[in-house]
């Protein structure tokens, strides 16, 4: 297992696990691919009923390409936002969209996040939240999608595979649609993709 103190969230993205993890209290748990929660192999709705938490069916399988994948953020969120229960993070390959820094900064903090673009050729990897009802709206609430800063919308088929336990139902993601979250651009008018490790500085 691991703590926060691990994948510190500063600076954005923060730092993430190399594996699928389910996290709670500060603490996350690898996940293995057959489902089951190191150390000691319990099976993964088994362990999430120990905890009073909602089986996987029936969870929204939601795309996290930026801070949302890091363990100290998921923290923050319950802390700030009132996320409750165990986080279920499936490392995620995801073909066809890239992540690209935004025009703007977060207000919170001043850092730039980023976003999703549609890129033939790109593939990255990610992780896929399996959120329960309440998480999801944490997140809606994180992501700004009633003051229009990203709107959270269903991705084509076969652009997401996870390693575990196949998600049930279409992989949401998060999609920049104000000015301030649309992909930054470069003079010949390409997004400005996060394989660039440090961020444009602001204008």
């Amino acid at each position: 297992m691991f703590t926060d103190a691990e994948y510190p969230a500063d600076p954005y993205p923060g730092r993430r696990p190399a594996t699928s993890f389910v996290h709670v209290d500060g603490v996350g748990y690898p996940l293995a691919a057959d489902g089951s929660v190191a150390p000691d192999g319990a099976g993964i709705d088994g362990w999430l009923a120990e905890r009073g938490a909602p089986p996987l069916a029936g969870r929204t399988p939601v795309l996290a390409y930026g801070s949302n994948a890091c363990p100290s953020k998921l923290t923050w969120l319950r802390e700030n936002l009132g996320l409750t229960g165990p986080v279920v993070a499936l490392r995620a390959r995801c073909a066809g969209y890239a992540t690209a820094w935004t025009t703007g900064l977060r207000a919170r903090d001043g850092q730039r996040p980023w976003t999703l673009v549609a890129m033939p050729d790109a593939v990255e990897q990610h992780a896929v939240l399996l959120v329960t009802d309440d998480q999801l709206r944490v997140l809606d609430v994180c992501e700004g999608t009633d003051a229009g800063r990203y709107r959270r919308e269903p991705l084509p088929d076969g652009v997401v595979a996870v390693d575990g336990p196949a998600p049930t139902g279409p992989v949401h993601a998060y999609l920049g649609c104000h000015p301030d979250r649309l992909p930054l651009r470069d003079d010949d008018g390409a997004p400005i993709c996060a394989t660039c490790p440090t961020p444009p500085s602001p204008p």
